[in-house]
Parts: structure tokens; C-alpha cells; sequence
């Protein structure tokens, strides 16, 4: 029987560390293809569905955050973001982009694959109900849990990452209660906020733009001083 292994592309214009992460990867049962720069990342996906993209921020041609801008507005495919430098401010600008998570080089293998299995379980969950509940109806939206995506009150479609719907659906299966930043990122990530972490923060503004939220007076994903967020509406569930 041909079991079909989890296919990753690797994009980064480092040789070295596409052969190291190509060999090492594939010796932990993933399927890998890695390119150098954006052009040939197009060509890639368009050849091949993937499982997940790593992407490096600094390439030449289109830098890692405008190809992972562009690809998010057409897909929900998970992405990984490799940077070279650690400042803050890189790496909120990547998650602003649609990264779902991010990784500072130097890093070891054994971290990277770490973080691999844990967006792509994050993506592959479905909730506990998911055999009843399909839906979460609110406020004109329509989060479709098995597709992972959000509808508007016409049907249309809004892709949405990993994280993004892992924050959303966690909001809404606990409407009108708050939630703390530590619950909100073991809900997309598995793991507690750090002290100084922006990971949450940052997902709330891409969800709220989801929404079409006026950021100053949010009338749906509200900010709760000193306690965290919280949708502040009716939730239905639908089957």
C-alpha cells in the first residue's frame, strides 16, 4: 500500500541549508522540494499541492514577506517563516503577512521539525463535534469548520490560516466569555504566551480585518482591558 507522505517546499537561497533541510526532513517521513527564490516557489506550487511552505525572509527578486502576502490572499496553505535576524519587528510584520508561525536562524533541525508537526496538526485537528457541528453561524459570518475557511452572508469565501482559524473558532465556540491571551495562544499554537509575545495580538488585528472590524471600535472581537478578547455576539452551531 503507498501511503503519501506530508509534502513540504522548502524556498531559500541558501544551497547548504536546502540539501540539509531537503535530507534531514526526508529522513523524518516528509516529502520535500526546495527552490531557491520566488519565481521558482510560483512554479512549484503550481506543479504540486503542498502541505506547507518554509519560507526564508530574505531572497533575491520578491523578498519572503511580499511572496508570502501575495500567496495567503489565494490560499491557506500553512507558512513557516525562516529569518535571519531576530528583531521583533520582523517577525510581527511576517505574522501581519500571514505567517503562521516564524523561526529565528541559527536554528537546530530537531526545532524546526518541532514546529513543523505542530502547525500542521494545528491545521489537521478537527474538533471533538466535528461529526455534528460544521458550522459556527454569527453576525453574518459562517466559520466552516471542516473546510476551515469563513463565508460571508452572499457565500463568498475568505481563506484564513491556520492560526487564524484556530483563534477564531476558539472565540466562537466560547462566545460572549473572555479569553486570555495564554488560552488564545494555546489555542492556535499548543503552548503558553510569552511575557512578550505578540503572537495573539497580532492575530486579532488579521482576524479583525477578516471581519471588516474598524481596529479603533471593534463592535465584534472585542479588547477586554487586563483580561484578553472576546466575540461579543451569538454563536449558532449549525450541522
Amino acid at each position: 500500500m503507498t501511503v503519501d507522505l506530508p509534502r513540504l517546499l522548502v524556498v531559500d537561497d541558501d544551497p547548504d541549508l536546502r540539501d540539509l533541510l531537503r535530507d534531514y526532513l526526508g529522513k523524518q517521513g516528509f516529502a520535500v522540494d526546495a527552490v531557491g527564490d520566488g519565481q521558482a516557489m510560483h512554479q512549484a506550487i503550481a506543479a504540486q499541492n503542498y502541505n506547507m511552505l518554509i519560507l526564508d525572509l530574505m531572497l533575491p527578486g520578491e523578498d519572503g514577506l511580499t511572496l508570502c502576502r501575495n500567496l495567503r490572499e489565494r490560499s491557506c496553505m500553512p507558512i513557516l517563516m525562516l529569518t535571519a535576524r531576530g528583531d521583533e519587528l520582523d517577525r510581527i510584520i511576517g505574522l501581519e503577512m500571514g505567517a503562521d508561525d516564524y523561526l529565528t536562524k541559527p536554528f537546530s533541525p530537531r526545532e524546526l521539525l518541532a514546529r513543523i508537526k505542530s502547525i500542521l496538526r494545528r491545521v489537521s485537528d478537527q474538533p471533538a463535534n466535528a461529526a455534528s457541528v460544521r458550522r459556527l453561524s454569527f453576525a453574518g459570518w459562517t466559520l466552516d469548520l471542516n473546510a476551515q475557511h469563513l463565508l460571508d452572508e452572499a457565500g463568498v469565501v475568505t481563506p484564513l490560516s491556520g492560526g487564524e482559524f484556530k483563534l477564531l473558532q476558539a472565540l466562537a465556540e466560547n462566545a460572549n466569555a473572555v479569553m486570555s491571551r495564554d488560552q488564545l495562544m494555546e489555542a492556535m499554537n499548543g503552548k503558553e504566551a510569552g511575557p512578550f509575545d505578540r503572537t495573539v495580538d497580532v492575530m486579532i488585528g488579521r482576524v479583525r480585518r477578516r471581519l471588516g472590524e474598524d481596529a479603533r471600535e471593534p463592535m465584534l472581537l472585542k479588547t477586554i482591558r487586563s483580561g484578553g478578547y472576546m466575540l461579543a455576539c451569538e454563536v449558532e452551531a449549525l450541522r
